[in-house]
């Protein structure tokens, strides 16, 4: 039954009748209408390490294959972060540098300083606190009517845990989802936007967290991203250079928002369009935290990040050039079925199923990945506990981007117990 209620688009060709060398993976209307697995699937088949010489980003080469994905991820001496993790340029004149665009030793000092805030020691007073949370919005819904599970739960919930991770005034949490959406809507992913527009609101980000790093400076330390990074060493000067500050809340306010919550609804549609699934997970509520790991599998909530190329290098036969961009695809990565047994199936019992690749491997490996877990395993114990069904009932709607792999609207029921 997958991707029965999903959009499509019927402008958008066949990729086994398109010639191979002009195969572009990056439009993003291929991930809006759900289309870009068989592109995925005939490069993993006959061009694993394809070269596109022409997109609206450039030519650029695709990466498609799990273990082909691991070698580049955790190569960075060939293969860097700096300046670009997207497969668009940003603009010269907006330069916002992070962590997760840099190679060491700047990456490394940069993730130490903020690392605390999601260590393993400060998981048990963030796991209460989730789960308080969670109870709150899932008993909040109305039981009988048609809502948007996006806007009710996933964003809901992920924002207040954004907000707790910046000790971020709750009062104003409204803004944290709003500053990402402006983040990651940029004609770097494929969305025509006035970039003018969004990078003014980027601004009023920026002013916003630069009073706040004032108050936590002026402060005895604490846990949260701002008051460890005003507070380490070798990052307390970073409010001195406004651009790498404001390159760094992007960075921190994007991983804690997007990718859990477009996990949550992910999660959603998936038990929807496999509902023996679904059954399986109600006889057996012990499989939720592995159905956490096949979740973020197969919504894959990042498509892909990128690398630029050091040095001329030879990979899997191809020669590379100094410059080149090259496109990790995680989103096939995680569909290669060499490496992933029915990789096409979504299946909560899925043996090793935190061998997914959407939180990245090598030096820029998630650095939230267990708190995303956590924040998906708590909400769907609690669902198991109070509701009989989540069903979805109408065609979910994405969102149009190469990079963000997400949903603006999951229309749902909510069915007591």
């Amino acid at each position: 039954m997958a991707d029965t209620l999903h959009q499509v688009g019927p402008d958008i060709p066949n990729p086994w009748d398109i010639p191979l060398e002009t195969l572009d993976v990056s439009r993003a209307e291929l991930f809006l209408h759900n289309r870009h697995g068989d592109y995925f699937r005939r490069l993993r088949e006959e061009d694993p390490v394809h070269f596109c010489e022409k997109s609206q980003f450039g030519p650029f080469w695709s990466i498609t294959r799990y273990e082909d994905i691991m070698a580049v991820d955790s190569n960075h001496r060939v293969f860097s972060s700096k300046r670009d993790i997207v497969i668009g340029d940003a603009p010269d004149d907006f330069d916002t540098p992070m962590f997760i665009a840099q190679d060491p030793p700047v990456h490394d000092v940069q993730r130490k300083a903020v690392q605390p805030a999601v260590a393993p020691t400060q998981l048990g007073d963030i796991e209460a606190l989730i789960r308080q949370r969670v109870c709150t919005i899932l008993d909040a819904l109305p039981v009988g009517e048609e809502i948007n599970w996006v806007e009710h739960v996933s964003k809901e919930l992920t924002t207040q845990m954004l907000a707790t991770l910046f000790d971020f005034p709750f009062e104003d949490r409204h803004l944290l989802p709003y500053w990402s959406d402006v983040t990651t809507t940029s004609e770097t992913v494929g969305i025509e936007v006035d970039m003018k527009h969004r990078e003014a609101e980027l601004h009023k980000c920026l002013a916003y967290f630069m009073g706040l790093w004032k108050e936590r400076a002026a402060q005895p330390r604490k846990f949260d991203f701002i008051s460890l990074f005003a507070h380490d060493p070798k990052t307390k000067d970073m409010i001195n250079n406004p651009m790498e500050l404001l390159g760094n809340l992007m960075l921190l306010i994007v991983g804690g928002n997007d990718t859990t919550r477009n996990s949550i609804s992910g999660g959603v549609v998936a038990l929807n369009d496999f509902p023996e699934q679904y059954a399986k997970l109600k006889a057996d509520p012990s499989l939720v935290p592995n159905m956490v790991s096949e979740i973020i599998r197969w919504q894959t909530p990042l498509a892909h990040m990128r690398r630029t190329v050091l040095e001329d290098v030879e990979f899997q036969g191809k020669q590379m050039r100094k410059g080149d961009k090259v496109v990790m695809w995680y989103v096939s990565g995680n569909r290669d079925g060499t490496v992933i047994e029915n990789p096409d199936q979504f299946m909560i019992d899925r043996p090793n199923a935190r061998r997914h690749l959407s939180f990245g491997f090598g030096i820029h490996r998630c650095m939230g990945n267990r708190v995303a877990e956590m924040q998906l395993r708590i909400l769907w114990e609690e669902i198991l506990a109070r509701f009989e069904h989540i069903e979805v009932v109408g065609k979910p709607q994405r969102v149009l981007s190469n990079f963000v792999l997400g949903f603006e609207n999951v229309p749902v029921i909510v069915h007591a117990r």
